[in-house]
């Protein structure tokens, strides 16, 4: 994880911020922060598996004095909308938990939204310490989780609770809301049944690990199946056969190419600065069932990037126009082309123009908490963040503690300064929108 200095800034700048503001970013208690994600992370709230994790957030949120709604949406009902983005886990319910700190006077309401879910650990002899058994090392949380995102999930607990604990309702106008999501990992359900819910607003911010840097544009993602097709013959006369194998290859071929040029065409600098905003990759593949026999199937599976300013649906049309074209090309799959199937997550792009009043708040009221003002930028995934901004009608950024690069991976960690400059951050923002007046 990249050093970042200002995370560790944790008093706010009393020039930049009104008295109200700097008071409720001081409430928000290291320790306390500390503990929070501790317990958090230790709950192995694997996606799919996220009902206790719901109902210790639900606890968390009722102390801290909020209003309280915790439910179980039916994803069935839900995969019957036309825009539901799909889902990768099966799954019976999908468990949330919404927490409101209301206003005494009408205003607008601001959403804190972060998902409860959690990645499977993978292999436990590659982690230093047990993954659901988080701990603090030099001032990092270590665990599962810590840093996608239930660092940010805290951060915006001890936000909202420091807001209540000092200005409360009768100094704001509005209200603010955290609600907690599952099933983010494999698609964003959990949001979308809270945006269904009727949990949307006039601005949300989602603390996902950004290294406290704003997110205004972010790119998607869909998942591809390609079966390819071959024909079989015996080692010794291959030549007599089709290799499924090098038909793979020369569709990946194609795809390869088709990266290129989409990245190439990017113009936009906060998506040009990261290098390859838009990556195709084929993670796993399948296929033979001898080995001296040539394959005359195989099934790879992968993911195509969706382009800011795109649609999953227009990604979707992109690559099978790829692969069209690919299996056109070649004598045999133009008799027999490989089939594709998109399934699971669709991620389309999203964004908040970087003048938006949302990004240009936040970043007054997260500059002065840290000591400088976090940079616009832009990011190479999908969120949650689309749902809100496509299918809710809320501008929605992403702020939040810790590094995207050790996410997902053996011995995750986020900073605990990070969590609370963070949390800070939020806190002040809050007051700064919610101020009557």
């Amino acid at each position: 994880m990249t050093d970042r200095p200002a995370a560790g800034n944790r008093h706010a700048d009393p020039v930049r911020l009104r008295s109200s503001q700097r008071i409720a970013a001081e409430a928000v208690d290291p320790a306390a922060v500390a503990d929070d994600l501790i317990e958090l992370c230790a709950i192995p709230s694997v996606t799919g598996d996220e009902t206790a994790a719901r109902d210790h957030l639900a606890l968390a949120l009722e102390r801290a004095g909020l209003g309280l709604q915790a439910w179980d949406a039916d994803p069935a009902a839900l995969a019957t909308d036309p825009a539901f983005p799909g889902m990768e886990v099966p799954r019976a319910v999908l468990p949330l938990v919404a927490g409101t700190l209301q206003g005494l006077v009408p205003g607008k309401r601001l959403l804190l939204v972060a998902h409860t879910d959690v990645v499977p650990p993978g292999d436990p002899a590659t982690w230093t310490t047990p993954p659901f058994a988080p701990e603090i090392r030099d001032g990092r949380v270590f665990g599962r989780g810590t840093c996608d995102m239930k660092g940010g999930l805290v951060a915006a607990l001890a936000a909202i609770r420091a807001v209540a604990t000092t200005v409360g309702a009768s100094g704001l106008a509005g209200e603010v809301v955290l609600v907690g999501v599952p099933s983010e990992e494999d698609g964003g359900a959990g949001t979308f049944a809270a945006i269904r819910a009727g949990y949307v607003g006039d601005a949300a911010v989602i603390p996902e690990p950004t290294r406290l840097e704003i997110v205004t544009v972010s790119a998607g993602a869909i998942t591809f199946r390609l079966t390819v097709p071959g024909r079989a013959a015996h080692a010794s006369t291959r030549r007599e056969g089709v290799s499924a194998l090098d038909n793979l290859e020369l569709l990946h071929a194609a795809l390869r190419a088709d990266e290129d040029a989409r990245n190439a065409s990017e113009t936009r600098p906060e998506m040009r600065v990261l290098g390859l905003p838009y990556a195709t990759m084929i993670g796993t593949v399948h296929g033979g069932d001898w080995p001296s026999s040539l394959p005359d199937r195989l099934v790879a599976e992968g993911r195509y990037g969706v382009r800011a300013g795109q649609t999953a649906a227009g990604a979707e049309v992109e690559l099978r126009a790829v692969i069209d074209a690919a299996c056109a090309a070649d004598p045999w799959l133009r008799d027999h082309p490989a089939t594709l199937d998109v399934w699971g997550g669709r991620f389309s792009s999203c964004e908040v123009p970087a003048g938006h009043p949302l990004a240009a708040g936040l970043a007054d009221a997260a500059g002065a908490v840290m000591g400088h003002r976090p940079p616009l930028v832009g990011v190479p995934y999908g969120s949650d963040m689309r749902l809100l901004v496509n299918e809710g009608g809320t501008p929605c950024v992403l702020f939040g503690p810790g590094d995207v690069r050790v996410a997902h991976a053996a011995n995750e960690h986020v900073a605990l300064a990070e969590v609370v400059a963070c949390a800070r951050s939020l806190a002040a923002w809050i007051v700064g929108e919610l101020s009557p007046g």
